[in-house]
């Protein structure tokens, strides 16, 4: 197994922007949401970028991702089309599920992305078995499996993890542990022990990480990565991150009371892109020149993708047939 290695400022720059870019088109879609225009449920990643672009970024480009709701990160970090995410928010012909699914179905082939879908847990099985198919062409491609700790509770989970355990599946096990399932708290639905030694107790090798450090993610990340295409079979990873906004909606819902204000105040605090922008100055690999730069050109990126999108023609009645059955 290779070793892991210390990046440089090029690839470090990149783990930057990916983040950035994420966060503004998610703060876009938060913008225009009001607009009515959208008229499917959005789940926001901010907060949580560093897992997906750590993550993301040790992968290949013929390597495989299943997500969750919670998939617009997911989605671009792997490489996903922007302007057919948008166009597919806003229930466009030209959407990525060609303007049916909206947010939670995302879907990019051409990059590896395979889907994702709302029902909890429901994509993890389907990461295992495209792993195993991988297993079977000895392909040496590796398959991710984002969820969040909420799914961790689901039955299919277990069963995915004892079945991968047993067969050495090349599948890597990505749980985002926000702490929060909706509105509830993890300690008022599981028991206070770490999620990955239970990933542990099935057979499968886990590690856990702060899910705010992206350099950290891409570190473990890659260490698990690279075992699974070794061979060594099933990986699992807990990253602890924060969720800055509501769980469905592009507003906060600080009013709800369901977290402390210390406790809001800590997670904003934490946030993965201020903490690499300074780590990143400090050390003189990214200037203000440089985050000016990436501003300018996401932006443009965004203009770009909302106005495709909103040119593009709404399915007619006549397209209601296609795309139903494979």
């Amino acid at each position: 197994m290779k070793q892991v290695r210390a990046m440089d400022t090029v690839e470090q720059s990149q783990l930057f922007h990916s983040m950035l870019r994420i966060r503004r088109i998610e703060e876009a879609l938060a913008r225009k949401y009001a607009e009515q225009e959208m008229r499917c449920p959005i789940h926001l990643c901010v907060g949580q970028e560093a897992i997906a672009v750590g993550v993301c970024a040790a992968l290949n480009q013929t390597d495989l991702v299943f997500s969750n709701h919670r998939a617009h990160g997911h989605y671009l970090a792997k490489g996903g089309g922007l302007a057919e995410l948008v166009a597919e928010v806003y229930g466009r012909e030209t959407g990525c599920c060609g303007g049916r699914g909206g947010s939670m179905h995302l879907i990019d082939l051409s990059v590896g992305f395979m889907g994702s879908t709302p029902i909890v847990g429901g994509t993890v099985p389907l990461a295992v078995g495209a792993a195993w198919a991988a297993t079977l062409k000895r392909n040496r491609q590796v398959t991710v499996s984002f969820f969040g700790d909420g799914c961790f509770e689901e039955g299919v989970v277990h069963e995915s993890l004892n079945f991968a355990a047993l067969h050495k599946i090349p599948v890597v096990f990505v749980c985002e542990n926000n702490d929060f399932s909706v509105y509830t708290r993890r300690t008022e639905r599981q028991p206070d022990r770490p999620m990955f030694e239970i990933a542990q107790a099935h057979g499968v090798e886990a590690a856990t990480g702060n899910g705010n450090d992206v350099e950290e993610v891409f570190n473990i990340a890659t260490t698990a990565i690279d075992k699974a295409r070794c061979g060594l079979g099933p990986q699992f990873l807990e990253f602890r991150t924060y969720r800055w906004r509501e769980h469905c909606g592009p507003n906060f819902d600080d009013d709800l009371r369901y977290r402390l204000p210390l406790e809001i105040e800590a997670g904003l605090n934490a946030c993965p892109i201020a903490h690499y922008r300074s780590k990143l100055t400090k050390a003189n690999g990214l200037s203000g020149l440089d985050i000016d730069r990436y501003e300018l050109e996401i932006q443009a990126e965004i203009e770009v993708a909302f106005n495709f999108a909103l040119s593009s023609r709404r399915p007619g009645i006549e397209d209601a047939n296609r795309k139903v059955y494979a």
